[in-house]
């Protein structure tokens, strides 16, 4: 992304819901060499922060109801969370909780677009949200798998303002004329199966792509799809985890913005 710090409708966080905390802080501490601070306030049930240095780059935390998915999920940045879900209501979106306080980090909300993909959406007060992007180990693209491009279109211009840089091969979402994401249909690479619903895909950035799927392999995860260079873009790869959450990667070199090629 072509962003270097959280901005007003752009994503600003990644989080993790996983069903063995102890496993994922493990894992990815191993893959992107992480640093994990846990969080002692019992409400918070073991949320760790994961740090590159002294920067946050994302959340691990528990499921905190039976349906939940094993999954990450991406928070967009917003200065009124109350007017924000107003508008994901108006446009078709559906509220699954909030908004709400944490504590005075922020106040949040979770919500789904019309195709039922999880987003969150963050108004910051004392944390604002990762403080470094691009970097190996740090967020540095989202892309929405969705099943309809166009509704998608409709609903996150409508609720954030986004723009829409569209081509043959891809369509980026943009924001001040900087690209950030993409938007994929679910049956147009062959990823994933058939029944894997509509999500939103976190991109960490790494050095070294194929050597990142290698030590996530054999740390227990899986290559959902193997190390490809994208044309005109970044060499990339999608993984799962231990417990089933998937994640892209793509190769920070300094020229690229992310897995669209920027």
């Amino acid at each position: 992304m072509e962003f270097d710090k959280p901005v007003i409708g752009g994503p600003c966080w990644a989080e993790l819901g996983t069903s063995d905390l102890a496993a994922a802080k493990r894992f990815y501490g191993e893959v992107f060499g992480w640093r994990c601070e846990t969080d002692p306030r019992p409400e918070l049930r073991g949320y760790t922060v994961v740090r590159l240095g002294d920067a946050a780059v994302a959340g691990l935390g528990p499921l905190f109801r039976s349906t939940q998915p094993v999954a990450w999920t991406v928070s967009f940045a917003v200065s009124d969370a109350d007017a924000a879900t107003r508008r994901v209501v108006e446009a078709g979106g559906t509220v699954i909780r909030g908004p709400m306080d944490i504590f005075d980090e922020g106040r949040r909300t979770v919500a789904l677009d019309p195709s039922g993909a999880a987003f969150q959406m963050w108004q910051a007060r004392d944390f604002p949200g990762a403080g470094v992007f691009n970097r190996p180990g740090a967020l540095g693209w989202v892309e929405l798998a969705t099943r309809d491009v166009k509704r998608a279109q409709d609903f996150y211009t409508t609720v954030f303002g986004w723009s829409v840089n569209a081509s043959e091969w891809y369509t980026q979402w943009g924001l001040h004329g900087m690209d950030f994401g993409g938007v994929t249909t679910l049956h147009g690479r062959g990823r994933f199966p058939a029944d894997v619903p509509p999500h939103w895909l976190p991109y960490f950035a790494v050095e070294d792509v194929d050597a990142t799927t290698e030590v996530a392999v054999r740390a227990g995860g899986k290559a959902l799809q193997e190390p490809t260079s994208v044309p005109d873009g970044p060499r990339i790869a999608v993984l799962r985890d231990p417990q089933g959450a998937a994640l892209g990667i793509y190769r920070a070199d300094g020229e690229d913005a992310g897995p669209g090629g920027g």
